[in-house]
């Protein structure tokens, strides 16, 4: 191993130690170079496999261009970039999944970006002939829209029937709550 390997590994190890116990997580980014082997054409990591050994999940990004306008039509000017993100490594879910995600130069990211095909994988979203159909779990009302219709305001709507419990709220057990006043 080089200089550059021994450190990094050295470094990811005593970090690893140092707050693994915590729970913080550490996002490092580090360069990729084309793969030679024939048989193997992912990217590899540059500074050995250190970051790889000790990471939970390792994502590879690439760099894209987004020749699309704001209503999803071709056009011959970039308007932004398309960020394409690989699962190489995974301890929490299925590897080797690959996303695409668009970021306009104009208005910077989408936070719905690929919010529709979540929701269709998920069962919320159900293909109907030409229109996704979801159906409102309290009331029974269809929606039925085109997939290029669901935007913002109609995707807020289906979000806000799912009640999901705030991270930032903590149960004390009861060994502990009576001791603090």
């Amino acid at each position: 191993m080089g200089r550059k390997p021994k450190a990094l590994t050295s470094l990811v190890r005593n970090c690893v130690n140092m707050f693994g116990s915590y729970n913080v997580g550490m996002v490092c980014t580090n360069h990729t170079y084309a793969s030679q082997d024939m048989f193997d054409p992912d990217d590899k990591i540059s500074g050995g496999q250190g970051f790889v050994y000790a990471s939970s999940i390792v994502v590879a990004m690439k760099k894209l261009k987004l020749k699309e306008d704001e209503d999803g039509n071709k056009v011959t000017d970039v308007m932004g970039i398309r960020a394409s993100c690989k699962i190489m490594k995974t301890r929490y879910s299925k590897p080797f999944e690959t996303v695409q995600i668009k970021i306009p130069y104009e208005t910077g990211m989408n936070p719905y970006s690929g919010m529709v095909d979540m929701c269709e994988k998920a069962g919320l979203l159900k293909q109907e002939g030409n229109r996704l159909k979801w159906v409102d779990p309290e009331t029974g009302e269809e929606f039925k829209f085109y997939r290029k219709e669901w935007k913002d305001d109609k995707l807020d709507m289906l979000m806000a029937k799912f009640h999901i419990k705030p991270l930032t709220t903590t149960t004390i057990p009861e060994e502990i709550d009576e001791n603090v006043e």
